[in-house]
This record gives C-alpha cells, structure tokens and sequence, in this order.
C-alpha cells in the first residue's frame, strides 16, 4: 500500500478552499462525496442532516470500525489579520495554511486516502468513514445519525493529537442562571431589587467551588463567557432579571443533574430566586433538519487495557509511529459515540489542540501522511 502523497495534499488543499462554515456544508459535502466516489468506495451517500458518509467491505465478514472527521469549520474573526488567504490553501514552509487545516479537514483527506489505498482481500469487516456536519456547535448530534446508519464496532475520532493516541476526552455543558430582581426607577433604587446584585452572590460563591482533577482529563472547568442584565438597554431602570453563561468542562461521571446540583447546593444563596439549567440547543443543518438536544457532551474514557486501545497501539506502532496515550482536553464528537453509546473510541490526528481556530492555522503535509499510515495500521489491526 503506497498512499499518494500529493494527491492526499491536493484534496486537503480542495477542502481547505471550500468554505464550509457550520450550516454551510453543502458544497464541502459534494467534495467530499465527489472524491470517495471516484476513489472506489463501495458507497457514498449523504444522511438526512446532510453529513458525508463512505463505505468500504472487505472481503470476509466481521466489525465495521468507523472514522469521523466533522467537515464544519469556525468562521473567521472580524478584524483578524492573516499572512496567509484563509481560503487558498496556500502551502509554505511543509505546512497547508487556512481555515479547517488543522480543525479538521487536513485528518479528514488523510482518512479517504488512507482507506481507499487499503488492500480490501485483507479485510475481514467493514470501514466507513463520516464527514459529519455541525459539530462545532452540538458536538456529537450529527455523529448519532451516522452512527444509526452505520452501526460501528469501533470510532476512531481524527481532532488533532500531535499522532499521539487519545483513549479519552473531556465533556462540555452551557449552563445558564437566572435572577429575578425587581425593577424600579434607577433614581430610587432602593426601591427594586437589582437582578445583577444578586447575580453577584451566585457568581462569587461559584467562584469558590472546588472542581475535581482527573488523572487523564486534567481538571474540570468552570469558565463565565457572558453577563446580560434586563431590560437593555437600562434606561432609568433598575434591571429585574440576569442571565449569565458557564462553559462547565466536564470529567467522567458527571451528569446534568450532578452539575446542577453543584451550583443549586452552594450556601449563601438561600435568599436568591435562582434558576440553573442546561441550554437547549436549536439549530439547523443545511439540508433544512432540525437539531434538538440539551447542551451536554459528557466526557469519556476507556482503559488503557481495552482491546480496541491495545490494538490501536499496536497498530500505531506497526506504522512506525511513537504515540503517546493521552486525552482529549476539549470536547469532540467522541461525546456521544464513547460518552452516550459507550461504543469504544479512540482520538488519532495530525496536529495539536492548540492549531484549532487561530489565526493562520496550519497543518503539516508530513504529519498528514503519517496520519495516514497510523489509520491504516489500526485499521489492519482491528480488520486484518
């Protein structure tokens, strides 16, 4: 098996140039589908949300292992400035520049061409690969579509890992509070009760909750991201009601009501009419369905014991890579294949966490190559 190196940085180049934005995957989809096709993938459909999904059947019978690479990017900054045209895919310096490079087109092409180079009289099973839509913002929804379809044994996750492999990744949760104040004039506010003000307690007692360490995941995160009073603007109004949003990172066994509980528990806010809630999702795919679930992507982790890690090292190393076992530090869509459906999961990439949605991001032509081998070698290792 010889993976065409050029071709495999072409077609990362072609995706990179497709802007792809969450809810405009269409054409990147199209690429996507165009190219399995005319590599020979037994079949290449789109699901009913709109992601990518290609198949191809070894020669006996036996487990179907499944490769996901999300095809949705961020957009990018008002007001950033980039060396190179984020659309252009321009290559300098052994690196592929623009937008989804690293998070995560450039994994997503080393993962067509890896699977369509594979020698299928080799093959006892089945090997599907999803370019799935909207992961960006509901991490893993669209990916239990494709999972329904497909009915995978194993998952192999491609956001970044440096090549190392991932055996775990943390969760993530909005959660939303709410205060109810009472209004009154801002010339006699003694008069109402400022929805901010109590807001307050709430915020400095969480500030003062102790979040656990995970051995593998790190610490688990509690971050403010914004604060909205109302009415806004407060015209001569002293505002009755505030919203505030916590991106809660989240370790294993961690659950909606656990988190909850956590924040409602806290002393000192027995005098405080509070509400906390995990946000609802709402959106809609490109292909006009709706998303619909709870902002939850629980957190994940298999032993390093487990038959697919052990296999997948093996596979790794037969590929002449190095890997490190390591997890995930943010959320994938590893959060409903491991996290939801317990279906073993491993994270394998090209890149590192830190090249996701910065200015300039890059990937390397080399480690897309090695990517390549790496999901051929565990592939020959759960299917040969």
């Amino acid at each position: 098996m010889t993976i065409k190196k050029e071709a495999l940085t072409q077609f990362a180049q072609k995706l990179i140039q497709t802007q792809s934005v969450t809810g405009n995957e269409k054409q990147v989809v199209e690429v996507v589908l165009s190219e399995m096709r005319s590599l020979g993938f037994d079949r290449a459909w789109a699901d009913e949300n709109g992601s990518a999904i290609g198949t191809i059947e070894g020669k006996e019978s036996g487990p179907t292992i499944l490769l996901d690479a999300h095809c949705d990017t961020v957009g990018i900054a008002p007001g950033s400035t980039w060396t190179y045209d984020p659309f252009a895919g321009e290559i300098a310096d052994g690196y592929i520049y623009g937008r989804g490079a690293a998070d995560m087109k450039g994994a997503l092409a080393a993962m067509i061409y890896a699977v369509a180079d594979i020698n299928r009289s080799q093959l006892a099973g089945s090997i599907a690969i999803s370019a799935t839509v909207h992961e960006e913002v509901m991490e893993g929804v669209t990916l239990a579509t494709v999972v329904e379809e497909v009915q995978p044994d194993c998952v192999i996750i491609g956001e970044a890992t440096e090549l190392n492999l991932n055996r775990g990744g943390r969760g993530r949760a909005e959660i939303h509070l709410e205060t109810i104040g009472k209004p009154a004039h801002s010339s006699n506010p003694k008069l109402g009760i400022n929805a901010v003000h109590e807001m307050y307690k709430a915020i400095n007692a969480i500030e003062g909750i102790e979040l656990e360490n995970h051995p593998l995941l790190g610490p688990a995160i509690m971050a403010l991201t914004d604060i909205i009073s109302d009415p806004y603007p407060g015209y001569s109004v002293v505002p009755s009601r505030c919203r505030v949003t916590y991106d809660r990172r989240l370790l294993t066994r961690e659950t909606q009501e656990s988190v909850i509980a956590e924040i409602k528990s806290l002393s000192g806010l027995d005098d405080v009419d509070l509400k906390v809630y995990i946000a609802e999702g709402e959106h809609t795919t490109y292909t006009g369905s709706k998303l619909h679930a709870p902002k939850f992507f629980p957190a994940w982790e298999f032993a390093e014991t487990h038959p697919f890690i052990e296999k997948s090292l093996a596979g790794l190393q037969s590929a002449d890579l190095s890997p490190e076992i390591k997890a995930y530090r943010f959320c994938t869509n590893g959060a409903f294949c491991a996290g939801v459906a317990n279906i073993p999961t491993i994270g394998f990439g090209p890149g590192a966490e830190g090249d996701a949605h910065v200015v300039n991001e890059r990937v390397s032509i080399d480690d897309l190559y090695f990517a390549a081998k790496g999901y051929q070698g565990i592939i020959k290792a759960v299917l040969g």
